[in-house]
């Protein structure tokens, strides 16, 4: 699947979306990629998936950790595509953790999937907390990188890259405009 593929699938399922949005990070931005109007549709998350695990063919994967809302999809379909399991770490007590039983074993080969990274925030703190278990971080592996090249710390696999402007609140020129701002992510700032 090339770059142009997947932004068009994720355009033709109302994934990509533009207005006035805050980000998780607290940034605002004129357009936001809700990446679950795609995964609504199994084949869709299926074929992103998909295309997205042969980019990794080659990282000897053991386990897959997406941080929690946005990554559980992302990390259950690319670990049924590697052939490995899949866990979820998510926020307890505003920090990242891993529950219901999960763990990680010292040295296992992990990546960390995600839909959209904008900073990185989310993945770094879990990349941290596997790292605390003992886990090998071997790559970040995303839908859609939107980071504008911020180095990560480790391999960064995406199937598109996309710049998109951000504005701090009290810069932000859709405010400016009185435009209304929605917040879709999950965590709040």
């Amino acid at each position: 699947m090339t770059e142009a593929e997947a932004l068009r699938l994720l355009e033709e399922t109302g994934a990509i979306q533009d207005g006035h949005f805050i980000l998780s990070s607290g940034l605002h931005s004129g357009r936001y990629f809700q990446c679950a109007q795609a995964f609504q549709h199994p084949a869709h998350a299926e074929r992103l998936c998909r295309a997205l695990a042969r980019r990794l063919d080659d990282a000897k994967v053991e386990v897959v950790v997406g941080p929690a809302v946005g990554g559980i999809i992302v990390a259950y379909e690319l670990a049924r595509q590697l052939g490995v399991r899949s866990i979820f770490a998510e926020r307890q007590d505003g920090e990242m953790t891993l529950r219901r039983g999960f763990a990680v074993a010292p040295g296992e080969r992990a990546v960390i999937a995600e839909d959209v990274i904008t900073t990185g925030g989310s993945v770094l703190e879990v990349a941290s907390l596997l790292r605390s278990l003992g886990a090998e971080v071997v790559s970040i592996a995303a839908l859609l990188d939107r980071t504008g090249g911020v180095d990560l710390g480790v391999r960064l696999e995406a199937l598109a890259r996309v710049t998109v402007e951000t504005y701090s609140p009290d810069s932000c020129p859709l405010c400016a405009r009185g435009l209304a701002a929605s917040k879709p992510g999950s965590r709040t700032v």
